[in-house]
């Protein structure tokens, strides 16, 4: 007898494999704030639909096997490295401020505006007499990256007080301290506020990183590559567009030599004899200029269409 009564002629029954496999969970990071947008567009591209209410930092996932964590991109490294977390997307900008032992999985650009990576910039107003690191030898700098900023200024040989901006930064620069340390991206907010870029210190991408823990499990470490797999074909994707075509048999050769494919282009034979069908994937921004070229080529029934996933 078991302990609630029930009698066994043999062994308990064990588990079937498949609930066995679903009580298997990967606790997965979420940044919250600048990238929280970007990344759920990504990943439900990737296949991974994500709904996040107001009023939890559980976010629901159409994936039982994921459990997600909405926390601050900040600190989801040091989340990550003791194992809080099994994985998470972050910036390699704060695995580097928080000195996090973490595995790098993939690297990933989510940015629509100039898929550029941030970079972290030394800047001052621009009337400022400053021009150069040099320049700053007892003054003082306020930025979110602290330990990044000590690093940077004790590899040029500077002494300057470092102090943590909770927010506002760029304002500071005119008014409290004498130089900022200041995520940018294109350069616009900086410009706006008059304030001008004396050195980068770091450049930075979204990263999804493991715990070394986890990452030495089997069934997680195969989880983790699998949405990485995905995320960069959802990634890949955003640029690329396909495209089909019919044509004369004839004209076939002059359409080919015109048509900068991906990879060779499919080409398959119509049931109207002499025709044939083209099939390719492209670069987006050469479409306007291509489509008119194929046309004047021979190509009919021209169809651009939109990709959710390359994976190569």
């Amino acid at each position: 007898m078991d302990p609630d009564g029930i009698f066994y002629s043999q062994n308990p029954p064990v588990l079937p494999e498949y609930e066995f496999q679903m009580s298997k969970k990967l606790r997965f990071g979420l940044p919250k704030g600048s990238l929280q947008e970007a990344a759920i567009q990504k990943l439900a591209k990737a296949g991974y639909n994500i709904s996040v209410s107001s009023r939890s930092y559980v976010p629901y996932v159409d994936d039982d096997e994921l459990e997600i964590r909405l926390i601050r991109a900040q600190e989801i490294s040091r989340y990550v490295e003791h194992g809080y977390l099994d994985c998470g997307i972050t910036g390699h900008d704060w695995i580097i401020e928080n000195g996090s032992k973490v595995q790098e999985v993939g690297e990933f650009l989510f940015s629509k505006v100039s898929r550029k990576p941030a970079r972290w910039v030394l800047c001052v107003p621009e009337n400022s007499p400053v021009k150069s690191v040099k320049d700053l030898e007892g003054k003082r700098i306020a930025t979110e990256v602290v330990n990044l900023t000590k690093k940077y200024l004790k590899k040029n040989g500077v002494k300057a007080e470092v102090e943590f901006s909770w927010g506002a930064t760029e304002v500071k620069a005119h008014e409290l301290v004498d130089a900022i340390v200041e995520v940018t991206e294109t350069g616009s907010s900086l410009r706006a506020n008059n304030l001008r870029i004396v050195d980068e210190l770091l450049s930075s991408t979204p990263r999804l990183i493991a715990n070394h823990t986890a990452w030495k499990d089997s069934w997680k470490r195969k989880k983790i590559e699998t949405m990485a797999l995905l995320l960069k074909g959802a990634l890949a994707a955003e640029t690329l567009v396909g495209l089909k075509m019919n044509i004369a048999e004839k004209n076939l050769a002059k359409l080919l030599t015109e048509l900068p494919a991906l990879r060779n282009p499919t080409v398959a034979s119509l049931s109207l004899k002499g025709w044939v069908a083209v099939e390719t994937i492209i670069d987006e921004h050469v479409v306007r200029e291509l489509i008119p070229q194929l046309k004047a080529a021979g190509a009919e029934g021209i169809i651009e269409y939109p990709l959710n996933k390359v994976v190569y």
